[in-house]
């Protein structure tokens, strides 16, 4: 097993690449081969991995995170064990905009913005929006 941080992740194509703690190359991290779910991928992660031989260079399998690894973005709220997106607020009123358009297409700007403004606003007082 060795050792590393998640140097970047694409959601979307489903790969990124992560740095041993050791020096050298860095590894191709593949989807696939997760043993966390791909919702804890961040840039800086901590995450223990086998190393393989792949197609193209060294290729990351059976990566799950290091011990005492704290998913960035994510905390259990006091008395509870289940774990919760923390959002930047860019991410959270595009998530807020694109919902209210589908839902009250009818809706101005100005009441998106205000609607927006106290839904961040709530958000940062339970934790769900980084401030």
């Amino acid at each position: 097993m060795v050792a590393g941080r998640v140097v970047r992740f694409d959601g979307a194509r489903g790969y990124g690449f992560v740095a041993p703690d050791d020096g050298g190359e860095d590894v191709f991290l593949h989807v696939n081969d997760l043993l966390v779910p791909e919702s804890y991928l961040r840039t800086g992660l901590r995450v223990e991995f086998d190393i393989e031989e792949g197609d193209r260079g060294p290729k990351a399998s059976s990566v799950r995170l290091a011990d005492g690894a704290s998913v960035p973005g994510r905390h259990a709220a006091e008395g509870d064990d289940v774990l919760c997106d923390v959002l930047r607020v860019d991410e959270f009123t595009h998530e807020i905009t694109e919902l209210l358009l589908r839902a009250a297409p009818s809706l101005t700007g100005e009441q998106i913005l205000a609607i927006r403004r106290e839904l961040v606003q709530n958000g940062r007082k339970h934790g769900w929006v980084d401030s």
